[in-house]
């Protein structure tokens, strides 16, 4: 009896560490002595004691490495300093493990000579402004190289590109003149806008003074037609009406008379008299009742 319990603790204690749970994230590469066997997946595996062995336990997540920044030569012979970041995903566990040894490392290795290549037929303007171009291609080589070694690159990202201190300092020259210049540009443009704009007022404003002394001297000399058709209206309803009344000759010569005697009490030296009176006579006694007249005023 204590012999078969020992052989059952053996048992138990060979058996269970050859039982083995893969979870979902991970792939495992199984060989059999010493020959590549299978490629575990997610799940309840069991391995063969004494024969089989885990080589490699492979992350299938998506992976981001951030190396460090490489000097790259553009092509009009500008040094520079670049550094990328590499996102790639393990697409194949056995060819990650027996295609290439120290993967991340050869991943390193590719990413700064394929930069190197792409930076080298580029000047320095287009390498500043060319970043998604860089990208593209590097993505594309990294790529179709990695294939082989079961990585999937997802993307390259080119993360700081550091030019020389000297040419920055060009640069920011460069860039200080540009900005002046635009602002001198736009200063200019204001003075000149504010300029029209003055004038254009200043147009508008003697127009409109003129077209109001216009309104007003329209305005004025219709005032005086309109009082002048007022006097000639009632002059001829006057005379309109002494018609009606059918006035005689001695109302006539009443009216005559007023009118003389206004004429008398002007400051004029001359009378002209009318030819319609009746005689001489009666002119001088009315001339001298009208000087009579005046001279007891004074």
């Amino acid at each position: 009896m204590p012999l078969f319990l020992i052989l059952l603790v053996l048992i138990a204690i060979i058996v269970i560490p050859c039982v083995k749970i893969v979870p979902q994230s991970k792939s495992y590469v199984i060989e059999r002595l010493g020959s590549y066997y299978t490629t575990w997946e997610h799940g309840v595996h069991f391995m063969v004691p004494f024969m089989d062995r885990i080589v490699n336990i492979v992350l299938l997540k998506e992976i981001v490495r951030d190396f460090d920044p490489q000097p790259v030569i553009t092509k009009d012979n500008v040094t520079m300093q670049i550094d990328t970041v590499v996102y790639f995903q393990i697409t194949d566990a056995k060819l990650y493990t027996y295609g290439v040894e120290y993967p991340i490392s050869a991943i390193e290795t590719l990413t700064a000579t394929t930069l190197r290549n792409i930076i080298g037929e580029l000047e320095l303007d287009q390498t500043l402004t060319s970043r998604d171009i860089i990208n593209t291609k590097m993505r594309a080589i990294l790529d179709e190289a990695t294939d082989p070694w079961g990585i999937k690159v997802n993307r390259v990202e080119v993360k700081n590109i550091l030019p020389p201190k000297d040419i920055q300092e060009a640069m920011e020259k460069q860039m200080r003149a540009e900005r002046e210049r635009r602002e001198k540009i736009l200063q200019a443009e204001g003075e000149k806008k504010s300029s029209v704009l003055i004038a254009e007022g200043e147009k508008e404003s003697a127009i409109l003074r003129a077209e109001a002394e216009k309104e007003a001297k329209i305005k004025r000399a219709e005032g005086e037609a309109e009082a002048l058709l007022k006097i000639k209206t009632a002059e001829a309803e006057g005379i309109r009406l002494l018609r009606e009344a059918k006035a005689d000759k001695a109302v006539l010569q009443l009216k005559s008379f007023e009118t003389l005697s206004k004429v008398a009490d002007g400051q004029s030296t001359k009378i002209i008299i009318p030819t319609d009176l009746q005689n001489i006579a009666t002119f001088g006694t009315v001339l001298e009742e009208t000087m009579d007249s005046k001279k007891n005023n004074k």
